[in-house]
């Protein structure tokens, strides 16, 4: 949520903000509203102060034995008047509060400008894709349905979008899904937390989510969402609370099943696990001053660029131009992974600085080093989905016999196996 305060004094950078993301300017219509709603509270203001001065008035000239009756019909009327008033700054500060619900962060000046993802910018490269020469490589879901993928079955009992995992490639997820958390403890001091998946509407609306995705969340019977992020429960942690700086940055990570719809997603990503209604990731999330926010989204990336790294997946870091930037963010970086089964780059994990967006919408801040009160910065990351990690190993380690090598750094987390073998049947549920 941005700060009002902010766009009034900048309303030429918050129109040049809206701009750069391709929507139109919004100022004027913000401040008039502003304007109108301060008048309004005045108005009220000014209403009650008369109201209470004759209240006090009264009360003087009842000691003293005078009559009142005149002063009461005063007060009476007032206090009519006074109520109308207070309605009114109520609903025009409830119509402001919206029109400021419904804009998107406000972009880094770093971010490049852009109409559409095509125009994001490739930082780096890591890896070369391997060379197919001796076999054609498989996608995954090809490879997927001879060593414990089973799509079918999940369709039965769900739906499309959704996936059974079995035998070795079961405990290869959640081999990852470990390692992942143990390597985020380790290396980036955090804190690991198991949160709810079921959570309020204000958690989602915290989040940013609400109200601009609400079409690609699944909402229950009882006005509960499933969370399409761990982002959501970890920024959650701290909403409604005042943080000490000397305890930031915060540094939180978290392995939950995320929900997600894909309303808008019609026709795309249709075939294997690549867009899922349920998927599993390893979520990153902190906490910090906004002079400290820099180094804990580069510190983030790097995270991520180590897991790669570890994992020995060919990848490429990108930054996103201002139409592809997520909502709430300021600044994004995507790393996209080669998948040699479908002969392309395709995202597996992105890392955001939100700036003060989220802390407000939750009502969290924090009290700097002379005591004053302010908004801290929030940072996310995917470190790493395993859904997608999973693909990416499918496809890049995959042997001519079907069988998938297992990366070393996975096979203490495997039992010491060194590779999944086909097991020539599906369904596969017989031990």
């Amino acid at each position: 949520m941005l700060d009002i305060k902010w766009i009034r004094t900048n309303p030429d950078l918050f129109d040049q903000g809206l701009n750069h993301r391709g929507l139109e300017s919004q100022s004027a219509q913000v401040l008039q509203l502003d304007s109108a709603y301060r008048k309004a509270l005045s108005l009220f203001q000014e209403m009650r102060g008369k109201r209470n001065s004759i209240a006090k008035e009264i009360a003087q000239r009842k000691k003293e034995g005078e009559d009142v009756q005149n002063l009461v019909k005063e007060s009476s009327v007032l206090s009519e008047e006074e109520v109308v008033l207070e309605r009114q700054a109520q609903g025009l500060f409830e119509q402001l509060t919206a029109l400021l619900e419904s804009f998107p962060n406000m972009l880094d000046q770093r971010v490049p400008y852009g109409k559409s993802q095509d125009e994001n910018v490739i930082l780096k490269h890591w890896g070369a894709p391997r060379d197919f020469t001796e076999f054609p490589a498989q996608d995954h879901e090809s490879l997927g349905m001879n060593l414990g993928m089973d799509f079918l079955q999940a369709a039965r009992m769900s739906g499309t979008r959704f996936v059974i995992l079995a035998k070795e490639l079961a405990q290869l997820e959640r081999a990852l899904s470990h390692w992942m958390l143990d390597m985020n403890i380790k290396r980036l001091g955090c804190l690991e937390v198991h949160t709810p998946c079921l959570v309020k509407e204000e958690a989602v609306f915290g989040a940013g989510q609400l109200p601009k995705l609400s079409q690609d969340l699944f909402k229950t019977v009882d006005g509960r969402y499933l969370i399409a992020t761990g982002e959501v429960t970890l920024l959650n942690l701290v909403r409604e609370t005042i943080l000490e700086s000397k305890d930031l940055p915060l540094k939180f990570t978290a392995y939950t099943p995320c929900f997600r719809s894909e309303a808008g997603a019609a026709g795309k990503d249709t075939k294997g696990m690549i867009r899922m209604h349920q998927f599993e990731k390893v979520e990153l999330l902190g906490i910090c001053s906004p002079q400290d926010s820099q180094d804990l989204h580069l510190a983030f990336l790097e995270q991520e660029e180590f897991l790669m790294q570890s994992l020995e997946l060919p990848y490429r870091v990108v930054a996103l131009c201002s139409a592809d930037i997520g909502w709430t963010s300021m600044r994004t970086y995507d790393i996209e992974v080669w998948l040699p089964g479908q002969s392309c780059y395709r995202e597996i994990s992105s890392c955001s600085n939100c700036g003060t967006y989220q802390s407000r919408r939750t009502d969290t801040r924090y009290r700097d080093a002379d005591g004053q009160l302010d908004y801290p910065y929030t940072l996310n990351g995917s470190a790493l989905p395993t859904g997608r990690t999973l693909v990416a190993i499918l496809e890049n380690y995959q042997n001519v016999d079907g069988s998938v090598t297992i990366p070393e750094v996975l096979r203490p987390y495997m039992g010491g196996k060194d590779r999944l073998n086909p097991c020539g049947c599906r369904p596969v549920y017989s031990l």
